[in-house]
């Protein structure tokens, strides 16, 4: 089978395609490096010891896009291309929505154009907004979401949803991740973004290397046992694999919604004290106020994961953080 992967060389979609690519598929890639690094495809080889076939524009060019469906056999799609800071999104929304809704709409367009009746979207916990009750499970109501991110996210959701209505024999499959951290235990890819992280995990790991001076913990008066937000942090290697049988395990036609956490809830602190003890080292942070769109708790029931795709989380907290630090040494 030959896989798209829409924003491969990121950093989850660069550990799809290792994971595709062990487990014997043929994975085309489109990425426009707008967050990502071009020696990723090399490490992606270094790792796996094979190629994907690489196409670097942005998805937003439909032209180019469909040259890539017109050139390949495709047999389904996973689409991980978007802007997905949720601090970013709520100063940036109109480039949140152009940029998210309309890879997806032209993505969906060629599937259908080309009879490409297979996609496994991206999503995210997000979509169930500021929860009522945790753990969630795929049966709790879509939220009144907190920021255009999770908004974007919740109406690919519906826009894909409805391409299905239309599209009888489509399987599409929505998988909300929680939150992906740890990179691949070679130390070759991880989360490095560009400029100033969003997400946790890259920020602690730019105070440690002494990139940064200081980790910014944004609020420390949520109801949660330490004041500091609470989420499902997943290795973002069990997460990918969550992807591989998500293409070999949902082909028939519907939709498929599937949430991939471990079950555990973790503070942010919890998360810089693991850390430190993990690596040995000191992380220096500072209490800041809280951002926009930020939630108190958010963790996953991920029993329909077990029970439907045969997936468990299997790295602990502590595979994690060594193996975030294990990829920041490699990278200084």
């Amino acid at each position: 089978m030959r896989i798209l992967v829409a924003g491969g060389a990121g950093y989850i979609g660069s550990h799809i395609c290792v994971e595709l690519l062990e487990a014997g598929y043929e994975v085309v890639v489109i990425d426009d490096f707008s967050n990502s690094r071009p020696e990723v495809l090399g490490y992606i080889k270094e790792i796996t010891g094979k190629d994907v076939k690489f196409y670097e524009f942005n998805i937003l060019d439909e032209e180019k896009t469909e040259g890539v469906f017109k050139e390949n056999k495709l047999d389904a799609v996973i689409h991980c291309a978007a802007f997905k800071a949720v601090g970013e999104s709520v100063s940036k929304p109109i480039e949140y929505y152009t940029n998210n809704l309309m890879t997806t709409l032209i993505m969906t367009k060629m599937m259908t154009k080309y009879h490409v009746n297979n996609i496994v979207f991206s999503s995210s916990a997000t979509v169930y907004g500021d929860p009522k009750v945790v753990p969630l499970t795929e049966n709790c109501p879509l939220g009144e979401t907190t920021n255009p991110y999770g908004t974007s996210k919740a109406m690919m959701e519906r826009i894909l949803t409805d391409v299905q209505f239309a599209n009888p024999e489509m399987s599409v499959t929505l998988l909300r991740y929680f939150n992906p951290i740890g990179a691949h235990a070679s130390g070759l890819i991880g989360e490095n973004p560009k400029g100033i992280p969003n997400n946790l995990m890259p920020y602690i790991m730019k105070v440690a290397t002494g990139e940064l001076p200081c980790l910014g913990v944004f609020g420390d008066d949520y109801d949660t046992p330490d004041g500091t937000g609470v989420r499902d942090y997943i290795h973002v290697v069990d997460l990918a694999k969550g992807h591989v049988l998500a293409i070999e395990k949902y082909q028939e036609p519907g939709v498929h919604i599937c949430n991939l956490g471990t079950g555990t809830g973790y503070s942010v602190l919890d998360i810089v004290h693991a850390f430190e003890k993990v690596n040995g080292i000191e992380v220096k942070y500072e209490i800041k106020p809280r951002r926009p769109g930020d939630i108190a708790t958010c963790y996953a029931d991920p029993t329909r994961a077990k029970e439907e795709l045969g997936w468990v989380a299997e790295k602990t907290l502590e595979d994690m953080c060594r193996d975030t630090w294990n990829f920041a040494k490699k990278h200084q």
